[in-house]
């Protein structure tokens, strides 16, 4: 198969798609392997450690999907690559379909095999492509957080940490699957006082016998959040319901409840955000202030730190990419339930019934089409 990796063109997204490294595998699989020029730059890896491991450097998008079988991004085609994308070719990356209806039309009307990264589904329910970028983001959340809090970013002045004497600041985690417990980590690790929700029960029992005794592992609900975030410094958004839409969690009208230069961070951004006042930002223009309270809404957080964000994102898909570039789109998710549960939108059909609901779209089965 030939496999083209695609310079990321989403702002300030330094991330690839595939390392040296990865290309190297992928032709011991004996594949072809076509790198954009200066793709691997913002992550530290040069055109000639593409070339050195055995691939093509090629100086433009239009001749990769013009001749590539399987293309791969980090984030999902922008509108300039809508037109580029052929009939039959797979289009294996992040898309967050739910939260994109544009985009969602344009997959269907291009007739390609568009597999997405976050809804490969492990049969224990983990997302093995979306865990690698949601650790880093958890982390993140955490370092934004306390950056913004800081006055001369708009924030109120609170050390999250303390200091002997003075109480540490208050960070309330909505969700506690792996953005959450990750944001749970870095806030206890810096001395916060840290409450995490979360719905099910056996989570919040794993997370409190292994968190710290700063952590506060508490049930979600409307009347705990209204609660918490009164006093809350940080509150991080870090809900996900697997390839669709984000509730909307912590509404306007609590918002005024918040304590002024109080910030939100929004994990949750990429499938339409859990603060009912959220809008996607970027690393450039990264918050905005609503009713006194700094929201940190950057849609690709990760891409702020790309070369550790690359690594592991390619120790995550290469192992998917092989198998489909091996076996082919059809006999992978044949044999592979992981693989299959990546199907979104094949062939103009829409697979995947998250972002059929969210649309009002038609749902097909991905088996009646394999």
């Amino acid at each position: 198969m030939l496999v083209g990796i695609l310079k990321e063109i989403k702002a300030e997204e330094n991330r690839v798609s595939m390392t040296p490294a990865g290309v190297e595998v992928m032709r011991q699989n004996g594949h072809q392997v076509m790198v954009e020029h200066n793709a691997g730059k913002g992550s530290g890896f040069e055109n000639q450690a593409y070339v050195d491991a055995g691939a093509e450097i090629i100086e433009g998008p239009e001749q990769i999907f013009a001749k590539a079988d399987m293309v791969m991004h980090v984030k999902e085609p922008l509108p300039s690559e809508y037109k580029l994308i052929r009939k039959d070719q797979i289009v294996f990356t992040y898309l967050h379909l739910a939260a994109n209806e544009e985009l969602t039309y344009a997959l269907i009307n291009s007739g390609a095999v568009n597999i997405a990264y976050e809804t490969i589904q492990k049969a224990d329910g983990s997302l093995p492509l979306l865990t690698p970028m949601s650790e880093v983001a958890g982390r993140m959340a955490i370092q934004q957080g306390a950056k913004y809090l800081e006055m001369a970013q708009g924030g109120h002045g609170v050390l999250l940490g303390g200091v002997p004497g003075v109480d540490p600041g208050s960070v309330v985690i909505i969700g506690g699957g792996v953005v959450g417990i990750n944001a749970a980590k870095m806030a206890c690790g810096l001395g916060a006082k840290v409450y995490i929700l979360d719905m099910n029960l056996e989570r919040l029992r794993y997370l409190s016998d292994v968190m710290p005794p700063n952590c506060y592992p508490l049930m979600a609900s409307p009347a705990t959040l209204r609660e918490l975030i009164v006093d809350a410094d940080v509150v991080v958004g870090a809900v996900l319901v697997t390839g669709a839409k984000a509730p909307r969690l912590v509404t306007r009208e609590m918002l005024k409840t918040m304590k002024k230069g109080a910030v939100l961070v929004d994990v949750a951004i990429d499938q339409g955000g859990c603060f009912e006042t959220s809008k996607a930002t970027t690393h450039s223009e990264p918050i905005y202030t609503v009713d006194d309270v700094v929201h940190y809404c950057v849609a690709n957080m990760p891409g702020a730190v790309a070369k550790t964000s690359t690594l592991a994102l390619t120790n995550a898909t290469l192992p998917y990419a092989v198998e489909i570039a091996n076996k082919g789109w059809q006999k992978a998710m044949l044999e592979n339930e992981e693989i299959k549960l990546g199907a979104n939108v094949i062939k103009g059909e829409v697979t995947y019934a998250g972002v059929a609901e969210a649309f009002d779209l038609k749902y097909t089965r991905i088996v009646d089409l394999l």
